[in-house]
């Protein structure tokens, strides 16, 4: 058979421009068990997985003019859980994912050229699904976020979305220089977490009483946390434009089942040029911009856009020796500097019931950053949310003062420190 080949989508290029001995983009994705984890069946279900999302079976190669994927002739094998730091694909067998049993978490770590959150959810919680069909002879109820190994993969699952946006007219987005919490920065292989544990009807409870949404809950309380750390920074030239940056699944908006990248993102914020804001005032504004911002209008206009950037012929003739660096250097300029947090949220997972009683927790962390010191992820299930915000920094002001706006709010929670 011939092996697998796929150029890069479109959102997935700036992760291998990126990439150095000290820096990959990196997401970790784990779940929980009620009991400690049997490798062997771990890696029997891993490599029926693999069979079943090809796409997770491949490797990163650099061509004449772009990167591609390529399928591997072997299988993964079930790892040693190490630190979320600089992803060197090359010592895992090539690959870009990597499976581990850490007592009862299955942890699933992922370079972001390969999937985005989504996609990583899915491989994840079919691995999972696998896992409990095999050690205990449980019956899964299959859907869209738990695949059926024994089904033939469908070509909708890797194929590039970002295709169906190309001859569509675009127009870039304009930001303003976002401002970056100072702190003392740690070696490149230390990431501190805060996982921070929140009841879902306590914080959906607040959510109705505003009239919004978890996620936008969750954004303005970063937002206050962030005027809260700018506040105490006594820097004279310090930036003034606090944004988080929010990952939006396109999936909903235009369609598609790949399980490779298809997000945008939003930058909600406020600028504290002439003074600060209340909860209630933060919260009207990121509200309204997420609303504006994430309609299918907006966020066609901003994809088609990078997509052109990408199609244009004088771009896609540049040797990718040279349009590496060219790529990483439009991503610091328009990326990093214009975003001073981010939060991901994967929303509220409902498993089949079959699957209920063995699975307990779940989590979603973000690697570390290259150009701001943290980042933020969340996932709900089971009546909780679980929020981990990693940093570089050994600072923990802003989680600190996060956590206060959230018990401002009458919303209990549970911080542990990693």
């Amino acid at each position: 058979m011939t092996a697998i080949t796929m150029r890069l989508d479109n959102a997935s290029n700036i992760y291998p421009a990126s990439l150095t001995k000290r820096y990959a983009s990196m997401f970790r994705l784990s779940v929980t068990l009620t009991e400690p984890v049997n490798v062997n069946y771990l890696q029997q279900a891993l490599n029926n997985t693999v069979k079943r999302i090809p796409s997770f079976g491949c490797t990163l190669k650099s061509g004449a003019f772009w990167w591609y994927l390529r399928e591997l002739d072997k299988m993964p094998t079930v790892g040693q859980l190490t630190s979320l730091s600089p992803f060197g694909y090359r010592f895992h067998g090539g690959f870009l994912f990597k499976v581990c049993a850490d007592g009862c978490r299955i942890v699933l770590d992922v370079f972001h050229a390969l999937a985005d959150g989504k996609g990583g959810q899915t491989f994840l919680l079919t691995l999972t699904a696998e896992y409990l069909r095999l050690r205990y002879g449980i019956d899964i109820a299959y859907n869209d976020l738990i695949l059926d190994p024994s089904d033939t993969p469908s070509k909708r699952e890797s194929e590039d979305c970002f295709s169906e946006f190309s001859g569509k007219k675009g127009a870039m987005e304009q930001n303003d220089t976002a401002y970056h919490a100072r702190g003392h920065k740690e070696g490149y292989r230390v990431m501190h977490n805060e996982r921070i544990t929140i009841p879902c009807d306590e914080i959906k409870a607040v959510a109705k009483k505003y009239s919004c949404t978890v996620t936008e809950i969750i954004t303005a309380a970063m937002v206050c946390a962030l005027q809260d750390v700018h506040q105490h920074d006594h820097r004279k030239h310090k930036k003034t434009a606090i944004k988080v940056n929010v990952p939006v699944n396109l999936r909903p908006l235009f369609g598609g089942r790949t399980l490779r990248n298809f997000s945008s993102y939003v930058n909600l914020g406020v600028d504290v040029a002439n003074g600060y804001y209340s909860f209630e005032e933060v919260l009207q504004i990121v509200s309204a911009q997420k609303r504006h911002l994430v309609l299918k209008s907006e966020l066609e206009r901003k994809v088609a856009a990078n997509v052109a950037l990408e199609n244009n012929f004088a771009i896609a003739m540049i040797p990718l020796v040279i349009k590496k660096h060219v790529i990483d250097l439009v991503c610091k300029l328009k990326g990093d500097k214009l975003l001073s947090q981010t939060l991901s949220n994967l929303g509220n997972v409902e498993l089949p019931e079959q699957m209920r009683q063995y699975v307990t927790e779940m989590d979603f962390v973000l690697g570390r950053q290259r150009g701001v010191p943290g980042a933020g992820a969340c996932v709900s299930y089971n009546g909780n949310l679980f929020l981990n915000f990693s940093r570089n920094i050994v600072e923990a002001d802003f989680e600190s003062y996060f956590v206060d706006r959230i018990h401002q709010l009458g919303i209990t929670t549970k911080q542990v420190s990693e």
